[in-house]
């Protein structure tokens, strides 16, 4: 019986291109998404085997939506797709338990052997990643703890993206009251009093793309 995996990246013709191939090796891509609200809304309802998100996507970053996944649904496993090869990209995916990371310069060869790893119960990285990974260790060099809630980082991210307070609350279904509130938690916790700080701050993080 084939694994079946959902696939999660804002750009049609790379979903495309990823279900062709991954198919052709055997496996059934039974669902695609076009950014991390959708993959934890599909993911959760059809619960498949493997979960392939790109980490950069509008309303919810692919980091952000392993977290609601794994949280929700542990046994998935979930594999991130990304053109970035920053420590604390690959660090925050492996401390919630993400199973592969694979560079995007690499996805086609990659992709398939992570998705083996991880259904072995193993762990994958493209190799670039191994060594950056391991000089982040060596060097300590990690990015402080952030202090945002998940829900203070979704509401982040959309406000980054440049909604407004009453679009991010329509996107997350919660009142505009809450949202706000959301809002002003964030910029008392980062010390940031204007939008422009909360984007760099995102951009900092990991949460959009500059």
């Amino acid at each position: 019986m084939s694994t079946h995996v959902l696939l999660a990246d804002d750009h049609r013709i790379i979903r495309d291109g990823m279900t062709v191939f991954l198919e052709r090796a055997g496996y059934k891509v039974n669902a695609d998404a076009q950014n991390g609200q959708e993959a934890i809304r599909l993911a959760l309802r059809l619960k498949p085997e493997v979960v392939v998100l790109d980490i950069m996507m509008p309303v919810l970053n692919g980091l952000e939506a392993a977290r609601e996944i794994l949280r929700n649904a542990p046994s998935t496993k979930v594999i991130l797709l990304s053109m970035h090869d920053e420590s604390p990209y690959v660090l925050d995916a492996l401390r919630i338990g993400v199973k592969g990371f694979v560079t995007k310069t690499h996805a086609a060869d990659d992709l398939v052997h992570a998705i083996r790893e991880a259904l072995r119960g193993k762990t994958y990285l493209s190799p670039e990643l191994s060594q950056t990974v391991i000089t982040a260790i060596q060097l300590k060099a990690d990015v402080a703890k952030d202090p945002l809630t998940p829900r203070e980082r979704q509401v982040l991210q959309l406000i980054a993206e440049g909604k407004t307070t009453r679009q991010a609350a329509e996107f997350l279904n919660i009142s505009v009251k809450t949202a706000e509130t959301h809002r002003n938690r964030i910029m008392e916790k980062l010390d940031v009093h204007e939008t422009a700080g909360l984007v760099r701050y995102a951009i900092r993080r990991g949460l959009i793309q500059a």
